[in-house]
């Protein structure tokens, strides 16, 4: 039972961190019409912000404070300076550009900071364990994980659906010409729409620097599963975003709990370790197949109106 409740909540709070880093791509992706490969990078960027600001400041929340604006900033000053004379062209363009930015940030990175992996320790306040259940402690930090992504998931909703920036940004992802048309300034909007989905990127990078080592690439494997979960969710939808983040952080995390022990049955000790995580990512890739063939605009297709 212990087990259970442990990698449950394990499985919720790494849905929720590629929430965050799917958000901001759905997004970009949805509304922009920008297939950005240099997403993990900004994920990666705002996880080495926070270790530098929070060693500078010898406090954790100002570093993580400090980050995020850095992010955001950075996301502003790439997509006014490169990301903006890709509007328009074809994917094939966007691939190529933002795969260069890519290797620009991993060299920035190695010539900034060096190639070793740097650390963020956490405050003794957030490392301490929270009972949860009678006799199920859960670290704390992994909790706060939580509750902050719950809390951008429904700060960014409401923005979404319920605010007029909200509007203008559907708007835009159905008919930026007509936006334009208005006399909406579609490119401070496409860049506030950019700075935003970097910051999610940071938060999302930072969150998760003091549970994995801050380090070189840390952004492209993971990048990956933003991907699926954009296209298992539905482009541009926030909702479909957060559901299918939850489902993929679960199969992830529960088929690398309980799968080697499954596996042991047929196969050696070593084998199974070896076999359970390509086995979850098959099932992440099955479900994506399956929504593919099934309904290829995703689960919850963006609602623009």
């Amino acid at each position: 039972m212990l087990l259970v409740v442990e990698q449950f909540l394990n499985g919720l709070q790494f849905g929720l961190l590629l929430f965050l880093l799917a958000a901001g791509l759905t997004l970009v992706f949805g509304i922009m019409d920008l297939v950005n490969l240099a997403h993990g990078s900004l994920y990666m960027m705002g996880a080495y912000f926070a270790a530098t600001f929070a060693a500078w400041t010898g406090s954790f929340l100002a570093g993580a404070l400090m980050a995020l604006g850095a992010t955001l900033v950075l996301g502003i000053v790439l997509e006014v300076t490169a990301l903006r004379h890709l509007y328009g062209r074809d994917h094939l363009d966007h691939v190529l550009a933002t795969f260069g930015l890519i290797l620009f940030f991993n060299e920035a990175v190695r010539l900034i900071w060096g190639p070793a992996g740097l650390a963020l320790p956490l405050p003794a306040w957030l490392t301490v364990p929270v009972p949860i259940l009678p006799g199920i402690h859960y670290p704390a930090y992994r909790l706060a994980i939580i509750a902050v992504a719950l809390l951008v998931a429904l700060l960014l909703y409401l923005g979404v659906m319920r605010t007029r920036i909200g509007m203008l940004i559907r708007a835009g992802a159905s008919n930026r010409e007509m936006i334009g048309a208005l006399g909406i300034n579609i490119k401070l909007l496409y860049t506030l729409v950019f700075g935003l989905g970097a910051a999610l990127a940071g938060l999302a990078g930072l969150m998760q620097a003091p549970i994995l080592t801050v380090q070189i690439g840390m952004g492209e494997n993971i990048l990956i599963l933003a991907f699926v979960i954009i296209v298992i969710g539905g482009i541009g939808s926030i909702r479909g975003a957060f559901l299918a983040a939850i489902f993929v952080g679960m199969i992830d995390t529960l088929g690398r709990a309980f799968l080697p022990n499954l596996l042991r049955q047929v196969l050696s000790g070593a084998a199974a370790s070896t076999a359970a995580p390509a086995l979850s990512s098959m099932l992440i890739y099955l479900l994506m197949a399956i929504v593919l063939v099934v309904r290829p605009e995703g689960l919850f297709p963006a609602n623009r109106r």
